[in-house]
């Protein structure tokens, strides 16, 4: 089985441990347009959905306000923090589980920041707003770094690789540096490959299956979100993204097995037990079995 290193990511007021088990980080969308789940733009019923959540046992929850999926149109900054800002102030008092922010603006980064959140979750790997890098070292905040090429709208147009997992190691080391740059220690910093974004079926599938070469090439920790995605339909059909649970399933098991750290997910209550099985298997690993 895959090793999977041990890292510290300081955190303000915390550090979060990862490699000793893979944690889950629970999807909360607040936009009117998610590809993959119920609507949750009320601020009460988003509470409620990330309490349920963490009480399911994601290890965090990532707040986003933004729709990410292919083809959505940009949301402006002021649309954007009216979104995400009630919801992050009510739940930072009340979750024992860190909480990150969706999201590739820096203003949006900051006010989520001094309402709570611990994490910024960048998908565009700094390229959108390389600011962003910026909040996160002055703030103290740990800062996930996201393979992606072009815009949601048209990002297919450039999922053109000679080699996809040597390119996503080349561009997300670019994005680390561009990151250190600006003062991030890299004890800070975690990657995820992208699953799904500028990315075919056979390139999701690669990252996927090499996900230990990405890991030893950059000695940071792996987040991976392969969640209800469409680069599956290949494999279970052209159903709804609500109903790829059990590909995700699937997903989320590789992932372990190669050695991620987090997995990002919205079936939380599902995907624990995924997680923990898959976990029993790499322990389980060059051990005698029991009769």
């Amino acid at each position: 089985m895959f090793p999977r290193k041990r890292f510290e990511i300081p955190l303000p007021g915390r550090s979060l441990r990862l490699g000793e088990r893979c944690l889950l980080m629970g999807i909360l969308n607040v936009t009117p347009d998610s590809f993959a789940e119920t609507r949750q733009l009320d601020p009460v019923a988003a509470i409620d959905a990330a309490l349920r959540l963490e009480a399911d046992g994601a290890d965090l929850i990532d707040v986003g306000g933004e729709s990410t999926r292919p083809g959505a149109l940009p949301v402006d900054e002021r649309e954007e923090l009216a979104r995400v800002l009630p919801v992050l102030r009510a739940l930072s008092p009340r979750l024992r589980v860190p909480i990150s922010i969706d999201t590739s603006k820096a203003g949006v980064a900051r006010a989520a920041v001094d309402a709570g959140a611990a994490i910024i979750n960048d998908i565009s790997g700094l390229r959108y707003d390389r600011s962003i890098a910026s909040v996160a070292a002055t703030s103290g905040a740990g800062l996930v770094l996201m393979h992606m090429r072009g815009q949601p709208r048209s990002m297919y147009d450039e999922a053109v690789y000679a080699d996809v997992a040597a390119d996503v190691v080349r561009e997300l080391q670019a994005s680390i540096a561009a990151a250190r740059e600006c003062g991030v220690a890299m004890a800070c910093i975690i990657a995820d490959p992208g699953v799904g974004f500028a990315k075919r079926p056979s390139h999701s599938y690669g990252v996927l299956a090499r996900l230990p070469e990405l890991a030893a090439a950059l000695d940071r920790p792996l987040l991976v979100g392969p969640s209800r995605k469409s680069f599956m339909r290949g494999a279970v059909g052209d159903r709804p993204a609500a109903e790829r649970d059990w590909g995700t399933a699937a997903a989320v098991t590789a992932a372990v097995l190669n050695g991620a750290h987090i997995v990002r997910v919205h079936a939380v209550a599902e995907m624990v037990q995924v997680v923990r099985v898959a976990e029993e298997i790499r322990r389980h690993v060059g051990a005698d079995s029991e009769p």
